[in-house]
């Protein structure tokens, strides 16, 4: 068995980094509403940018948004709106950060019919990726469709986190999942 491709060509000071990642979070179920809604957001702030940039920023992200909680995140008001625009440790990008605040209010409105964030991508499960990315889509802002299969993938929704011959591969596999049949 081996690393997916990309981890084992890192350079070494790239390596740590994206192996942490790569080895306990990318492709494992995530069960928590809010951690699903900081791994969307992560993805959302990932567009037009490199990865290792997001990772790098992770603890920023974690900080400057309340650590992802949906019910802090969704009364922000334009003074968080403008203290996000102002902090360096984090991607200020205006639509991205109307888009994590827009979302986190979108996420409690499912929370309250479904009971959860992860009860309404289970309930909307299996789905291909075409019909996951018109479905976010229509439900939330700032979602294309790189966005969604990288979300999906990332949370064991979608298939593709890592290559068969990856040692973490089967750990994925085993790993509680979401739901029961990935697409």
């Amino acid at each position: 068995m081996s690393y997916c491709t990309l981890i084992e060509y890192l350079p070494d000071h790239k390596k740590a980094l994206h192996k942490a990642y790569h080895d306990l979070q990318y492709g494992f179920p995530i069960h928590d509403d809010n951690e699903l809604f900081a791994r969307l957001i992560l993805e959302i702030n990932q567009a037009g940018l490199s990865w290792e940039t997001i990772l790098k920023k992770q603890n920023n992200f974690r900080r400057a948004y309340d650590n992802f909680e949906l019910k802090k995140v969704a009364i922000y008001t334009d003074q968080d709106r403008l203290r996000l625009m102002n902090d360096p440790g984090i991607i200020r990008n205006r639509l991205k950060i109307n888009a994590a605040i827009e979302n986190a209010k979108t996420i409690l409105s499912p929370q309250g019919e479904f009971g959860s964030f992860e009860e309404w991508i289970r309930e909307n499960h299996p789905k291909s990726k075409e019909e996951w990315v018109k479905l976010f889509k229509k439900t939330f802002r700032f979602t294309g469709g790189e966005i969604v299969n990288e979300f999906l993938m990332s949370i064991g929704v979608l298939l593709g986190a890592h290559v068969k011959s990856c040692i973490i591969y089967e750990q994925v596999l085993k790993a509680e999942p979401l739901w029961k049949n990935p697409v």
